[in-house]
């Protein structure tokens, strides 16, 4: 049995516990976790149709046939511009009775809920999101050894951008050598749009790269990630260009310790919320604590944001399996800012680093 075969199993016996006739799987990187078919459709219909009775079908995009066949995708059933969805639904799943729907409440919109309707009537859906989120939550041996080699292409991305670093240089090249080197490295793209933030810029977060260009004194800040073969990585360091202040130093140092108290605190049964204070506490004896002022983390995978929020509040134990960020820092407008992150995998034991890149305070002399 496939590992596809394995997944869609456990959807089938959720759905008998729920006394839920049809599933519909919409969102791009549930398909692909299910079927291993990776597609963006836009506006296009593209569904995984899952009945009680033990049917699956795939309706994608016309033009995308060839692409799902080649995913090693079965009972593929195609959609054309000119088709009605529900109509090609309808022919697939008979006239019902079809007793409950599931559907992603979080990912459909209104107006395919609302053609929905016409097929299955007025009738609520439940959620299928839990089921998803929980079976993604746990990535297997196949999995994380995907996101060691998305991670590595990070950490070699990030290698290059820093080695390109020059006086005069702007934001927008270093984001052109990271990217491309990731392409070189076989990433099929960025995992998110790459971020290299200088001088006080690097204090804003989610800050957007420009025309602001690297000079003397200056923060610089990375955060980028690779796309390979589905999954996602996300790294952050920063660096200091010319010799660092006594602050800049003791605002580097204090990251620096939360990011590994953070992942010293990592370990199967500890919850989220611990992992999120042992960074915060640190940061916080340094006499920075209002200045850190996001999540230490969150669930990686398919997505660059998944399932489970790293914050303060969240009491969800963690398991083996479980892949996350852990990218505290600190910002001050009038210095800079800086971040380190890295991406965890709980292991038995314990934690395992994705990402390999040196942490210790790099000074660029240029």
């Amino acid at each position: 049995m496939s590992i596809y075969e394995v997944r869609l199993s456990r959807i089938k016996e959720w759905m008998k516990q729920e006394n839920v006739g049809v599933t519909l799987v919409t969102s791009p990187p549930n398909v692909f976790y299910l079927t291993g078919f990776d597609c963006h459709p836009h506006e296009r219909f593209m569904a995984l149709c899952i009945q009680a009775s033990g049917e699956t079908a795939l309706f994608v995009p016309t033009l995308e046939r060839d692409a799902a066949q080649k995913a090693g995708c079965t009972n593929i059933v195609t959609v054309g511009d000119t088709d009605d969805p529900m109509a090609k639904l309808r022919t697939v799943i008979g006239d019902g009775p079809y007793g409950k729907l599931a559907v992603e409440k979080e990912h459909m919109t209104v107006a395919r809920y609302e053609q929905l309707q016409t097929v299955f009537g007025e009738e609520k859906a439940v959620a299928a999101e839990e089921l998803l989120l929980n079976m993604r939550l746990q990535k297997d041996a196949a999995e994380v050894a995907i996101m060691k080699k998305a991670a590595e292409i990070a950490d070699r991305a990030i290698e290059a951008g820093i080695a390109a670093i020059a006086i005069g240089k702007t934001e927008q090249e270093l984001v052109a050598v990271v990217e491309s080197t990731m392409m070189a490295l076989g990433a099929s793209g960025p995992s998110f749009s790459t971020t290299v933030l200088a001088g006080e810029k690097s204090a804003l977060p989610h800050g957007t790269p420009g025309s602001r260009a690297i000079q003397q004194g200056d923060f610089v800040l990375f955060d980028l990630g690779a796309v390979y073969e589905g999954y996602c990585s996300d790294i952050t360091r920063t660096v200091v260009v010319g010799e660092p202040t006594a602050q800049q130093r003791e605002i580097y140092e204090a990251v620096l310790a939360a990011n590994l108290a953070s992942i010293a605190a990592t370990k199967p049964g500890r919850q989220a919320k611990e992992i999120d204070s042992a960074a915060r506490d640190v940061i916080t004896a340094a006499g920075y604590g209002e200045y850190f002022n996001h999540r230490v983390g969150h669930g990686l995978g398919i997505e660059i944001h998944e399932f489970p929020s790293v914050h303060g509040n969240n009491e969800h134990e963690l398991v083996t399996g479980m892949v996350f960020t852990i990218e505290p820092g600190i910002y001050l407008s009038d210095v800079g800012g800086v971040r380190i992150e890295d991406d965890v995998v709980v292991t038995e034991d314990g934690v395992e680093v994705l990402t390999s890149y040196p942490k210790a305070l790099q000074v660029i002399s240029v």
